[in-house]
């Protein structure tokens, strides 16, 4: 598989996301399934996994942790961590923390990238980049990042100790970050991790109005899925439709190629949990876009509205 650099870390260009093997969207495959098809996804060429510890509750690190211990040295890991603690303790022990119960879950003494699992607005992040420095010095993080920062926050962060990546939502149907943060990354080579790259399978073109979602599945939650916006955001994949065929691709391709052409330093990771996903989205590394190609995706896409969106208060109604 092709390779992208996010800063120092040498990636695949497409990760796999792995939220879903556990939660999410519906009933996750049985924990050996979900190992066997995680070294998979290694054997096709991936080698960039992120997780979470809010994930299942630490059930999603361990199953990645279990899937790749035979794989360590050859997989690029990242894990988030959640700083919601109120207490008298001082940052660096409560991330200290964090990270070592990551670590254990995960069988491993290192993490690749290690990311603040969005920004909070309540600890300034000069001093939780002052902590992740750290770490860096310790080796046990080897790079560092944020999660939906803004442009202010990821720039005050870098000057105390440099960024690895950004891992924010980015998709056809969500491009905010394209006026102020991905123009930020370039300048200062930081990476940009899409997740959600293909809008919680939206893109894909699987699902229509009729589609019904059980369970935890967070697309009961996305306003995209809302009937009324389905129906009104058919333009999009009439478009996508409409270049998956003349490339001989797919709907999912086609989304996945226009974001790897915006820039060398997007790494997008989609949540897969089947071979014939592997065998789709990174298959996407063959379908390349002309620049005039691009440019008209560009051009039809300023005449189309995105109607819905998907937001972490909509999802987190889910749970109550």
């Amino acid at each position: 598989m092709k390779s992208r650099k996010l800063r120092e870390l040498n990636v695949s260009a497409i990760g796999l996301g792995c939220m879903g093997f556990s939660h999410g969207y519906g009933p996750a495959p049985e924990r050996e399934e979900s190992i066997r098809l995680i070294r998979r996804a290694f054997e096709m060429g991936c080698n960039f996994f992120d997780t979470a510890e809010v994930y299942g509750a630490g059930d999603n690190e361990m199953i990645v942790g279990e899937a790749l211990k035979p794989l360590r040295q050859q997989a690029i890991l990242a894990t988030k961590l959640h700083i919601s603690d109120n207490c008298d303790k001082s940052l660096k022990s409560i991330i200290t923390a964090h990270l070592d119960a990551s670590l254990q879950r995960l069988q491993t003494d290192y993490i690749d990238l290690y990311y603040q699992h969005r920004v909070n607005k309540d600890i300034p992040v000069e001093e939780v980049a002052e902590c992740m420095g750290t770490l860096i010095k310790a080796g046990k993080i080897r790079g560092w990042g944020q999660s939906q920062a803004t442009e202010q926050e990821l720039r005050r962060a870098h000057a105390v100790t440099p960024l690895t990546a950004i891992q924010s939502e980015y998709s056809l149907m969500e491009r905010m970050f394209e006026k102020d943060v991905i123009p930020a990354c370039a300048e200062l080579n930081i990476g940009f991790v899409p997740f959600s790259p293909l809008a919680s399978g939206f893109l894909s073109g699987k699902y229509n109005a009729q589609s019904h979602f059980t369970g935890d599945d967070v697309r009961k939650g996305i306003t995209r899925y809302h009937k009324e916006n389905i129906e009104a955001n058919q333009p999009l994949l009439d478009l996508l439709n409409q270049f998956a065929r003349h490339k001989q691709a797919t709907a999912a391709q086609i989304s996945l190629a226009w974001m790897l052409h915006k820039n060398d330093f997007i790494v997008p990771i989609p949540g897969m949990r089947s071979e014939a996903r592997f065998k789709e989205n990174f298959g996407t590394l063959e379908v390349e876009l002309t620049t005039p190609e691009f440019q008209q995706i560009e051009a039809a896409l300023s005449q189309i509205e995105i109607y819905g969106n998907r937001t972490d208060e909509d999802i987190a109604r889910l749970y109550r």
